[in-house]
């Protein structure tokens, strides 16, 4: 599958809005029975991002399940615990696979890249650094001057929000964004959860929603300069 870009706006084309509010989540691995609180506590949103390992090993259907809890649009990746084939699933759902392509939405351009980088536990779906950097290349060519940047992949960049115990297992080919993208969004690495900046970069990992984590990420535009407020939120409360 080659990387893919694709535009979605209003009818006026030069039109952007002046605020979006986003609903980030990674990791739910088949767990979906806290997303509804988040969504409650959350409020309004305008995107649903999801991060990736929407299920733990399949089956690809589960993810359905998850896409039924939204109304807003989705956009979403697989992870490494996703097998290859759900996104045959994401593409004949009312969500939007984001996995190797570019999407704007009002003056927003979105670019996905899901499973990981290589671990040491043979993992479904993982991507060499090589294939990373060939599409992630591929889809910077489509990001025009004036588009704010939000990326959503599963993996983190190397050496931020991707410790686990004393090493660093981030992507390297992703770093490419870092003072570059305005936003990324990540998960992968469950104890990482948290908001860092690199750069004019902010990075964003909402931590497992699987326990109940989610973020909020509002973007508002004041004079073409995007400005991002994120907010970590948990639920304790399941809804079975």
């Amino acid at each position: 599958m080659t990387a893919h870009s694709e535009q979605i706006t209003g009818n006026n084309r030069n039109w952007r809005r002046l605020k979006m509010r986003l609903f980030a989540i990674a990791d739910p691995h088949g767990n979906y029975s806290k997303i509804e609180e988040l969504l409650k506590i959350a409020g309004n949103v305008d995107l649903v991002l999801i991060a990736g390992d929407i299920t733990n090993f399949g089956p690809d259907e589960k993810a359905l399940d998850l896409f039924d809890k939204f109304s807003s649009k989705i956009l979403a990746v697989p992870g490494n615990c996703d097998h290859e084939s759900i996104i045959k699933v994401i593409e004949d759902s009312k969500a939007t696979n984001l996995h190797k392509r570019s999407i704007s939405i009002d003056g927003i351009r979105f670019i996905g890249m899901g499973g990981s980088n290589p671990t040491p536990f043979c993992t479904p779906f993982e991507i060499q650094e090589c294939d990373f950097e060939e599409n992630i290349s591929r889809m910077l060519e489509d990001v025009k001057a004036d588009e704010v940047l939000v990326t959503l992949t599963h993996t983190p960049p190397f050496s931020i929000l991707d410790m686990v115990g004393d090493m660093h297992v981030g992507c390297k080919a992703l770093n490419v964004f870092l003072d570059k993208a305005d936003l990324m969004i990540c998960g992968h690495i469950h104890e990482a959860r948290g908001v860092e900046k690199s750069g004019k970069t902010i990075i964003v990992n909402p931590g497992m929603a699987a326990l109940g984590f989610a973020a909020v990420i509002t973007i508002v535009f004041d004079n073409k300069t995007p400005i991002i407020n994120v907010e970590l939120i948990k639920s304790d409360r399941e809804v079975i």
